[in-house]
């Protein structure tokens, strides 16, 4: 996040007290002001008064050039960054500074956010029951105790489990004695789901007696008798490495050597044995930017050898095994250009020179490569393509001189980095490659014949659909398997033939108990935007009840959800999550604007997409969705929107833009002080002013360990929101999780519960409850 905060403005943020006074820090506050501008009751529940935190009217933020004087230790953009900076720097009001503690000490910021958390159930204390009723239904709608589709590796079948009444799943694999599996199971917690079955992790343990628990990567060593895992206890996604020896249940905490600090890592890969592992650290920004090789790892005196690391912080680093196991690879990459260096696993016996780069780094070429049949496969931008292009070169270092276009039997490029299709990722097994991109702003998956050269595209009913790869480990497989789902319909696991893509067998669909698909429609609709010609795709799904009401000519509640940032997708999915709306008359649209990656990478990128000095397209079609919307078949006074993460920051300039258009708006985690620009009227991002304008009820949501959108930026917005409206009579909230992170609760019963808080919010300000 951090970096793509500072493509977002080209800007030096110093902060200060003054426009003559710095101070380095950004806790400073005076201790004899108190924390609330006003008196509320001790009581929170029996209150309607929201918590006010107090104003510091001098402090600032400074956006621009370091004044005379400025210690060069502190953040600042790079010194040898090509933008442009602010000279003389602006100063950017910035009264809730205080609010920010990085280490979460301060009883006064605590007892702040507690007070809003008060408040929050004040205001929704009314609806308890309808709480209630909406977390039975999301319980309702799902099969509690379940399993995932089994996938092939090597002498075992690999899955997960879930039981009723407990919060987290467990993995488990059994013994693979055919090619294929037939279950044969009862439904119960008790009966295995395929014979033989092995309960290799289970994430309830680990989670007994925490407030959250977040698995990261679980990797099977080279001989199945081990695994790698990664835990975190307290949603800062700071995950410490455990290796658990699946023959004697023995779990050891590694810690980094010579110290008996537990290591903490961001991702974890096996070498050639069960000896050797593969991690990335992170440094003080919670970047990953290097990559340590661990020998003897069980030994009291480990060998630890740093094999590379990425001091630009506009890298992010990583480490994956090629698929055939032949090559370890370390990525590092920024939203523009990207680097791989590889180490031969034949050969890692020797020192950090050993790894070579695939490719040196060019200014706004991106990369990704995968080792198969003695070949690098490499999909890229190169050469300025607007997207991704699949290319093949000899697997040897410093290969860029070398790519060549994979062709199909008639010599054409079969991904040439054109307007016409998008690819996003390459499986290579030993007869085909699979691919997987989009086009026509749909995911879409494509066989390709090695020997014969034959490209193919997977096709299915629906017009709009979701579709991807389930994992797969074998490259001698003959069969692919995908998940597909859509609006209206379930997940299911599909295996489909390599040579007869006709031939297609359900492995498992996802039970959705008491739902029934007849009763409900969805459409792909495009609404044209304010340039005249960007045409924005949108996703509908609703009852067939409610649509007919509109097709009669009445408006109802209609929700509006969006994200747009960093080149991501918002697919047409089945959410059961959504079905509490759709019963109670809301239709659900889902705007896939500029930002994202729906139409490719040009959706994303510059000049017509939603990136850096384009940003504003994606506020702007969100806005004209919504206008598009109750224009056909709602009203401002029914319509409700909602965003995440970078998503927040969609809604905050979208209330900006226009809140005369919502009624009440979701903002989960969201990134709304961007310069303090979410806060500041006289920015360029937003297009209104804070007072004299009505806005919508808010619903703001944030975890007090959030690494990627710290607590503060809700906290901030919450206030600011209040302070430039006092006279405006809809309410708005801040639920803050004080054990969780960015992703909410680890635990989905406790998820589920925080969603049906939210809902039963949205319901009331919509007029939608009894």
């Amino acid at each position: 996040m951090a970096a793509a905060k500072s493509s977002c403005y080209a800007a030096l943020l110093l902060l200060g007290r003054s426009s003559t006074s710095f101070i380095q820090g950004t806790r400073a506050f005076s201790a004899s002001t108190r924390l609330f501008g006003k008196t509320s009751q001790s009581t929170m529940t029996a209150t309607v008064t929201p918590p006010v935190p107090r104003r510091e009217e001098d402090r600032v933020v400074y956006a621009g050039v370091a004044p005379e004087g400025w210690d060069p230790k502190m953040p600042r953009q790079s010194n040898d960054s090509k933008e442009k900076l602010l000279d003389p720097p602006v100063a950017i009001p910035d009264p809730y500074g205080w609010l920010r503690d990085d280490k979460w000490e301060s009883e006064e910021i605590l007892e702040y956010l507690k007070k809003e958390n008060d408040y929050s159930k004040s205001v929704t204390g009314h609806l308890e029951e309808l709480q209630g009723e909406l977390y039975q239904e999301f319980l309702s709608s799902i099969q509690e105790t379940d399993y995932s589709t089994p996938r092939p590796r090597g002498d075992y079948w690999y899955y997960t489990r879930t039981f009723e009444g407990q919060s987290y799943r467990v993995y488990c694999r059994a013994p693979k004695t055919s090619e294929s599996f037939k279950v044969d199971w009862d439904g119960t917690k008790e009966a295995p789901v395929l014979p033989g079955e092995e309960a290799y992790l289970d994430v309830n343990a680990l989670a007994k007696d925490k407030s959250y628990c977040s698995v990261g990567g679980v990797k099977t060593s080279p001989s199945k008798k081990l695994i790698a895992y990664s835990v975190d206890y307290s949603g800062d996604e700071k995950y410490e490495l455990h290796v658990k020896n699946l023959e004697t249940g023995e779990d050891v905490a590694l810690a980094e050597v010579g110290s008996e600090k537990l290591l903490e890592v961001d991702g974890v890969v096996w070498g050639k044995d069960d000896e050797t592992l593969y991690y990335v650290t992170m440094d003080e920004q919670h970047r990953p930017f290097r990559l340590f090789q661990r020998k003897n790892w069980k030994n009291e005196s480990p060998t630890d050898t740093m094999l590379k690391e990425d001091l630009d912080d506009l890298f992010w680093c990583g480490v994956y095994k090629s698929l055939d196991e032949r090559f370890i690879f370390f990525e590092s990459a920024s939203k523009e250009t990207s680097e791989i260096w590889y180490l031969d696993l034949g050969q890692e016996e020797g020192t950090a020179t050993e790894m070579k780069c695939v490719a040196p780094r060019r200014d706004k070429v991106l990369y990704e490569v995968e080792h198969a049949h003695g070949q690098w496969f490499v999909w890229t931008n190169v050469d300025k393509s607007p997207n991704m292009k699949l290319m093949t070169a000899p697997a040897e270092p410093d290969s860029a001189d070398n790519w060549k276009l994979v062709e199909d039997a008639s010599g054409n490029p079969i991904f040439d980095g054109s307007l016409a299709k998008s690819l996003d990722s390459v499986t290579v097994l030993k007869t085909h490659i699979i691919i997987q991109g989009r086009e026509g702003g749909i995911p879409r998956v494509w066989t390709y014949n090695i020997e014969t050269k034959a490209i193919k595209r997977l096709e299915f009913d629906e017009a709009a659909y979701d579709v991807g790869l389930l994992a797969h480990y074998e490259t001698d497989a003959t069969h692919v398997a995908v998940a597909y789902d859509s609006m209206i319909t379930p997940t299911s696991s599909i295996e489909i033939s390599l040579e007869d893509d006709s031939q297609r067998k359900v492995l498992k669909s996802k039970v959705v108990p008491g739902y029934d698909k007849e009763m409900y429609g969805c459409d792909r609709l495009e609404v044209l935007s304010r340039d005249g010609t960007t045409k924005i795709p949108i996703s509908v799904v609703y009852s067939k009840d409610t649509f007919a009401k509109v097709e009669a000519g009445e408006r109802v509640p209609v929700h509006l959800y969006g994200y747009g940032s960093y080149g991501s997708c918002c697919e047409a999915d089945f959410d059961s999550t959504r079905l509490p709306l759709l019963k109670r008359g809301m239709i659900y649209v889902v705007a896939h604007i500029r930002g994202g990656g729906e139409m490719g990478r040009q959706w994303y990128e510059e000049p017509n997409g939603g990136k850096y000095l384009c940003k504003t397209n994606t506020f702007n079609d969100f806005v004209d969705v919504a206008r598009f919307l109750t224009s056909k078949w709602t009203t401002p006074d029914m319509l409700s929107c909602e965003g995440r993460s970078a998503g927040g920051l969609l809604i905050g300039a979208a209330l900006n833009q226009a809140p005369e258009l919502f009624r009440v708006a979701i903002l989960g985690v969201p990134f709304v002080d961007v310069a303090c620009t979410m806060t500041d009227s006289t920015i360029p991002l937003t297009s209104g002013e804070w007072t004299g304008r009505k806005y919508p009820s808010c619903w703001l949501t944030g975890g007090l360990h959030d690494p990627r959108v710290a607590y503060w930026e809700p906290a901030k917005f919450t206030a600011t929101l209040r302070h430039a409206n006092p006279d405006n009579e809809n309410p708005v909230c801040m639920k803050l999780d004080l054990s969780a992170g960015h992703f909410s609760a680890s635990d989905r019963y406790k998820y589920y519960r925080e969603l049906a808080y939210d809902f039963s919010f949205l319901l009331d300000q919509l007029k939608l409850v009894g």
